[in-house]
C-alpha cells in the first residue's frame, strides 16, 4: 500500500470512529470514551473538541467530497452554536451533555479554534452564515482579547465578562503565564484559514502581526527553539522545548506566510522553520518517534499522539521546501510507527493517547475527551493528500 493509500485508509478509520459518536438525542458528540472503549453519554462537551471535530468534517468533505460528512459537520456546526455567548460574543469553555452552557470562561485560544473550524465549514458548504460568525468571533478576539496598548499582544483567560481570569486552562510544568506560544500559534492558524476563506485584507493585516509575532517574539534564535510560557511583555518563565509544537509550527508558520504573500516576510519565515525542523531532528526524534519534550535539560520521552501526526506534517513540508530526501523519509518512518503502534487494532477504536520508550501505551488516557480529538491525525491524511498528490 502506498503512502496516499495509507492516508486514505487512516482518514477512513478515524471517520467512522467519529461519526458513530454522533449524540443523536442531545446534539453534538460525546464527550468521552475511556481507554476500555466506554462511552460516557452524561460527559461534558468541551467546546475546543467540538470545533476540532468540525474541522474534520469539513476538511473530509473537501478532500473525499463523501456527502455524508457534511451531515456530521453539520451536526458539529449547530452545536457550536449553542456555546456561542449572543449577549457577550465569544464562545464558551465547555457545555454539558445536554448543550447547556457549562464552564462560562472565554479563552482566546478556543475562540480560535472556532475560527478554525468555521472559516473550513464555510469552504467546504459556502455557509454564509457560517463565515459571519467565524468573522463575529475574530472580530471578538481583536476587540476583547487582545492588550489595548500599542503592542496589541494576546490575552489568554477571561472570563464571561472578558475581564482577566489566571490562565489555568494553557499553564503547564508548574508556571502560571501571561502569554503562552500554544494560543499564539492557533490564533496564526485560524486567522490563515478565516483568510483563505474570507479574502478580508484586515485579516490579511492582523495575520501578518502574529507572523511578526513569532518571528520578534516566541522563537528564540540563540537556542533555534520555540519559548513556551511568558511574562506580560513575551520574557520566558521557563526553560522548556515542546517538541511538537515545534513541528507544528514549522509548517504552520509556513502555510500562513504563503497566505500573506510577502517575499521579505518568506524569507525569514523560511529560515526560522527550517531550524525548527532541524532542531527537532537532532534534539528530539528517536526513531520511529518524535519524544515529547525538555524541561531544564531533561527530556521526557513520552510519544504522544499528536507529536507524531504533526512530525508527518512537518517533514513532508520541510521536503517540499528544501528537496531534501531525509525528511521525506523522517516523514514515513514516522508514519510507519504510527500504523504499528498509535492505530488502536480493536474495534470501536482509534488512535492511543500516548507510549512509552517500549512504544507501549503507556497512560491508558482516554480515547476521546476534551483535548483527544480528530484534529491532528484526521490533518496529518488529508496533508499527506494534498502534498503528495502534488
Amino acid at each position: 500500500m502506498n503512502t496516499l493509500d495509507i492516508a486514505s485508509t487512516d482518514a477512513k478509520h478515524i471517520y467512522n470512529f467519529w461519526k458513530n459518536l454522533l449524540d443523536k438525542k442531545n446534539g453534538g458528540f460525546y464527550g468521552e470514551v475511556d481507554f476500555n472503549l466506554n462511552i460516557h453519554k452524561e460527559a461534558y462537551k468541551g467546546v475546543i473538541l467540538n470545533s476540532r471535530i468540525l474541522y474534520f468534517f469539513s476538511e473530509y468533505y473537501l478532500n473525499y467530497q463523501e456527502k455524508e460528512s457534511l451531515v456530521y459537520a453539520k451536526a458539529s456546526y449547530e452545536f457550536l452554536k449553542r456555546a456561542y455567548d449572543t449577549e457577550k460574543r465569544g464562545l464558551y469553555w465547555s457545555l454539558d451533555y445536554q448543550g447547556n452552557p457549562l464552564d462560562t470562561t472565554k479563552h482566546t485560544y478556543n475562540i480560535a479554534f472556532g475560527i478554525y473550524a468555521l472559516s473550513h465549514y464555510y469552504l467546504a458548504t459556502k455557509n454564509e452564515k457560517a463565515l459571519d460568525l467565524a468573522l463575529s468571533l475574530y472580530n471578538t478576539i481583536e476587540t476583547n482579547c487582545r492588550e489595548k496598548d500599542g503592542n496589541r499582544y494576546y490575552l489568554e483567560e477571561q472570563t464571561k465578562d472578558f475581564t482577566f481570569k489566571p490562565n489555568d486552562e494553557l499553564s503547564e510544568n508548574g508556571v502560571l503565564a501571561t502569554r503562552t506560544m500554544n494560543t499564539a500559534l492557533h490564533v496564526l492558524e485560524a486567522y490563515s484559514a478565516l483568510y483563505e476563506a474570507s479574502h478580508s485584507l484586515a485579516v490579511k493585516k492582523d495575520l501578518t502581526s502574529i507572523i511578526n509575532l513569532f518571528l520578534d517574539k516566541i522563537y528564540n534564535p540563540n537556542k533555534k527553539r520555540l519559548e513556551v510560557f511568558f511574562d506580560a511583555d513575551y520574557h520566558s518563565l521557563i526553560d522548556l522545548e515542546s517538541y511538537g509544537h515545534e513541528i507544528e509550527t514549522s509548517w504552520l508558520l509556513k502555510e500562513a506566510s504563503d497566505e500573506v504573500n510577502d517575499p521579505l516576510l518568506t524569507k525569514r519565515v523560511k529560515k526560522v522553520c527550517l531550524e525548527l525542523v532541524e532542531s527537532v531532528t537532532q534534539r528530539a526524534y528517536q526513531k520511529p518517534f518524535i519524544i515529547n519534550e525538555c524541561e531544564n535539560g531533561r527530556d521526557d520521552t513520552t510519544r504522544v499522539w499528536w507529536i507524531q501526526a504533526e512530525g508527518v506534517n512537518g517533514y513532508l513540508n520541510a521536503y517540499q521546501m528544501t528537496k531534501n530526501v531525509q525528511y521525506y523519509n523522517l516523514a514515513l518512518e514516522i508514519l510507519g510507527g504510527i500504523q504499528e503502534y498509535f492505530i488502536d487494532k480493536r474495534e470501536n477504536s482509534e488512535w492511543f493517547w500516548d507510549l512509552n520508550g517500549a512504544n507501549i501505551p503507556s497512560s491508558h488516557k482516554d480515547i476521546v475527551e476534551p483535548w483527544k480529538c480528530p484534529y491532528h491525525n484526521g490533518r496529518m491524511c488529508f496533508e499527506i493528500k494534498k502534498r503528495l498528490s502534488k
